[in-house]
């Protein structure tokens, strides 16, 4: 079976943004915990200069926050991208499951679960093809009976037209 790329990447959008966001705000507390760690810390440093140490302290805070800035501007996109990247290996295969099961609630006998290569969640396919086999062996079964039926009695109808020709 050929593998194809995904071309939506937000397939489920209100999962993937929560992960999202979770990323998003961990990465937010991160960077602001460390501009507050290194304000701390060069304001210790300047405070222990002999001299000049006060006019450190005051320039300090523009500076950390101009760095604070772009790393916010830079890393918290490059969260987001990473995070969708991310999350599209887990929500396309929940959402490959919720349309196989789906399938098979309306009484359609689906082929096996199939997932795409990196993707997450391999046991889970795996483990719903094992619960859903039992019914592709039953349709095989009824499939294989029914062509058994159909195959006797198009000998029977067969059968008729030479027995009547030989009765006449």
């Amino acid at each position: 079976m050929p593998q194809h790329k995904r071309r939506i990447k937000l397939i489920q959008p209100q999962l993937q943004f929560k992960l999202i966001s979770a990323f998003v705000g961990m990465s937010a507390l991160a960077l602001t915990l460390q501009f507050l760690l290194f304000t701390s810390s060069l304001t210790e440093l300047a405070s222990e200069l002999p001299e000049d140490g006060a006019a450190l302290i005051e320039r300090v805070p523009g500076h950390v926050q101009r760095i604070l800035l772009v790393s916010f501007l830079v890393l918290l996109p490059l969260t987001f991208c990473v995070g969708v990247l991310i999350t599209f290996r887990i929500a396309g295969p929940l959402y490959r499951f919720e349309v196989y099961l789906k399938q098979v609630i309306r009484g359609e006998r689906p082929p096996d679960c199939r997932l795409r290569s990196g993707d997450e969640l391999l046991g889970l396919c795996e483990l719903i093809n094992q619960a859903t086999a039992p019914l592709r062996v039953q349709e095989a079964a009824e499939q294989s009976s029914s062509n058994d039926m159909t195959v006797e009695s198009l000998e029977a109808r067969a059968a008729t037209p030479l027995e009547v020709d030989r009765a006449a």
